[in-house]
């Protein structure tokens, strides 16, 4: 049973549990400090593909279906899957799960889709409307580059505000049984504008939606950062990151005791040349299926705070030099080995 806490967090009594995830990756990431966590890598750009779009639909077909056979289930066991990411009318989602033949809901949030997509899979599960939900997303770096940027063969100078659009991809399952971690509580994101129109700059433009709904959470639930193993962001990067902690050192909040960034927790900023880090819908999907998920199960952390950032732009309204508004999705992951 749903219920609300507050004034945007919602509860979820039953618990639905994430009893199945997969993550994929490519050459860049399986060089990075995670490397090792992936399920799967492709070191090939084209993927044995025709075209960078279709090899990006290839990583979600991957993850999907690791993530089923981690929670020993069909495709056709599952209700629904929710699948977006960053390319026009989400191309690499629609083709990626098409052949699974699931009743598909496409979702576009960019950066925070994967926060985006759990809660909307919570939601179908704890109401009752899904035995089984699925989420998905995506991204790569040359379909990415090639439709907010420049071509790759411009070879164009990257500022050191800039980040790496990761090649990679993440998928859960969400079901009302099983001993697995669970989703507790969710927050659903504002949209946030502070006039930052710099492509090149997407951590100082989502900095403030992050902030805004961490603490609309903390507000609502009457709790603090100490009261959290860790909170993960995704993806502010190094100059996002750090504009997060100004902005909610203001409100009385230091997260900086436990808190890291999927953006730079997949790359190693000093021998890897991504300067402020990773970004994309793959990253911190890619992050939380490979890394924060075994570590929870495996005891390293029992409640954390899983917090989605996307910088909601589009080719258009960048060239119509528009600024960039972003959001930022929170969802409470826990984990009782006893429950």
């Amino acid at each position: 049973m749903l219920k609300r806490m507050g004034r945007y967090t919602i509860a979820f009594e039953t618990r639905p549990r994430i009893t199945g995830y997969g993550s994929v990756a490519g050459k860049k990431e399986a060089q990075g400090p995670l490397g090792n966590n992936f399920d799967k890598l492709f070191y090939d750009a084209y993927m044995g593909q025709k075209t960078f779009e279709k090899a990006e639909s290839l990583l979600q077909r991957e993850a999907v279906l690791f993530a089923l056979k981690r929670s020993c289930l069909k495709s056709e066991d599952v209700d629904f899957i929710f699948a977006g990411d960053l390319l026009n009318q989400c191309i690499g989602s629609s083709f990626g799960v098409k052949d699974f033949n699931i009743p598909y809901l496409g979702q576009y949030g960019a950066c925070s889709t994967m926060a985006q997509g759990l809660i909307m899979a919570a939601v179908m599960v704890e109401s009752g409307a899904a035995n089984r939900a699925a989420c998905v997303t995506s991204s790569h770096f040359c379909t990415a580059e090639r439709q907010y940027r420049l071509p790759l063969e411009y070879g164009g100078q990257r500022t050191p505000t800039s980040q790496w659009t990761v090649t990679g991809s993440g998928c859960c399952v969400l079901e009302n049984q099983g001993k697995a971690p669970f989703v507790s509580k969710a927050t659903v994101g504002r949209i946030a504008d502070f006039g930052v129109s710099d492509l090149n700059n997407m951590g100082a433009a989502m900095a403030p939606a992050a902030s805004n709904t961490i603490i609309d959470f903390f507000r609502d639930t009457d709790t603090k950062p100490c009261d959290y193993d860790m909170i993960f962001t995704g993806d502010l990067g190094y100059v996002g990151s750090k504009c997060l902690y100004e902005l909610l050192e203001r409100e009385g909040y230091d997260i900086s005791r436990n808190h890291k960034d999927c953006g730079l927790m997949i790359f190693d900023r000093k021998n890897q040349d991504v300067h402020s880090g990773g970004s994309g819908c793959g990253c911190a999907a890619s992050v939380l299926c490979s890394t924060i998920l075994p570590e929870m199960i495996d005891g390293e952390f029992n409640n954390i705070l899983f917090v989605a950032t996307g910088a909601l732009m589009s080719p258009t309204s960048a060239g119509q030099g528009e600024s960039i508004p972003a959001v930022a999705h929170l969802v409470n992951i826990r984990y009782n080995q006893h429950f």
